[in-house]
C-alpha cells in the first residue's frame, strides 16, 4: 500500500476519508468502529511502512477492545486536525 509509506500522507488521506465520511452523514461512533476494523485489518495483514505506523502497531497489539476505541478516536482527531497549528 503506496500510501502508508509517508506518515504526513497517510494523514491527509485518513482526513479526506473521515471528512468523506462525515460528508456522507455518518456520526463519529460509526467512523470510530470502522476505524476501529481497519486497524485490525492492517494489524493482521500491512507490515508497518515507517517508524509513527511501528509505534500505532505497539499500542494496538497490547490494546484490550476499549483502548482499540480509544485510540481509534485519538488517530481520528489527529487528522481531522492536521491543518491546525
Amino acid at each position: 500500500m503506496e500510501i502508508l509509506q509517508n506518515w504526513e500522507r497517510w494523514k491527509s488521506f485518513l482526513g479526506q476519508q473521515v471528512e468523506n465520511a462525515k460528508n456522507m452523514g455518518l456520526s463519529d461512533n460509526t467512523i470510530e468502529k470502522t476505524a476501529v476494523q481497519i486497524g485490525e485489518y492492517l494489524a493482521k495483514n500491512v507490515d508497518p511502512k515507517n517508524e509513527q505506523e511501528r509505534v500505532l502497531a505497539d499500542l494496538w497489539s497490547v490494546a484490550s477492545e476499549k483502548e482499540k476505541h480509544a485510540l481509534a478516536s485519538c488517530v481520528m482527531k489527529l487528522v481531522q486536525n492536521r491543518n491546525i497549528n
